[in-house]
């Protein structure tokens, strides 16, 4: 029973359709936890993200859901997630890194987490957005980090809003035809990759222009 229940939360993607029929608008609450829980809780990334979005706006096309209803949720789920996550990592961050260094925690790490996001911070959320795990981690070391709060939730609110939009009305407008559900893996791989591109180019660059000066 417990295995079942497991196997249905992470791949409720698969299972949302026979959810809708059996619990109809409590629905709405299951998925509003899943999104809050796997962006809040730096313990949960392997809760389904983005395949659920795109399923539940790709069922919202046939009629059993309210696109308005799951966009309006969604995005609360994921902008208040990532403000709890960040709230988590800004209190823990100084007791795990209280000591210069530890079993599993060194101080510097600290250090450069709060430099990568004084320079890429800003970018890092939105694009972490994108990117499974990353999602997860993103607003807990921007906590860490000591990113100002101000910065953190305005960038937190844009990549949500993008992130939910995206995903949501992706499968709204397109989850129901036949070649995009069939490659609907590829699609989201080729997501993930362009969306590294720019951060990563611009950390590449980063490093090469400092190695040069060194």
């Amino acid at each position: 029973m417990i295995s079942r229940f497991i196997e249905i939360v992470l791949h409720l993607d698969k299972y949302l359709n026979a959810i809708v029929d059996e619990y109809s608008a409590f629905t709405y609450l299951i998925i509003f936890l899943i999104i809050f829980c796997e962006t809040g809780l730096v313990v949960a990334p392997f809760l389904p993200g983005d395949s659920l979005l795109f399923a539940a706006g790709a069922l919202a096309a046939t009629g059993s859901m309210r696109v308005e209803v799951l966009l309006l949720l969604i995005f609360i789920a994921a902008v208040a997630g990532d403000t709890l996550n960040y709230h988590i990592g800004k209190y823990v961050g100084p007791k795990i890194f209280k000591k210069e260094s530890s079993l599993f925690f060194n101080k510097k790490y600290l250090v450069k987490a709060q430099e990568f996001y004084d320079k890429y911070g800003k970018k890092t959320i939105i694009l972490a957005r994108f990117i499974p795990v990353m999602r997860t981690f993103a607003p807990f070391v921007a906590g860490i980090g000591t990113m100002p709060y101000g910065t953190f939730i305005t960038y937190n609110i844009t990549g949500g809003a993008i992130w939910t939009s995206f995903f949501v009305l992706g499968g709204f407008l397109f989850g129901n035809i036949p070649w995009v559900r069939t490659h609907f893996g590829v699609i989201i791989i080729a997501i993930i990759i362009l969306s590294m591109m720019p951060l990563m180019m611009e950390v590449i660059a980063y490093y090469w222009r400092k190695r040069k000066k060194n």
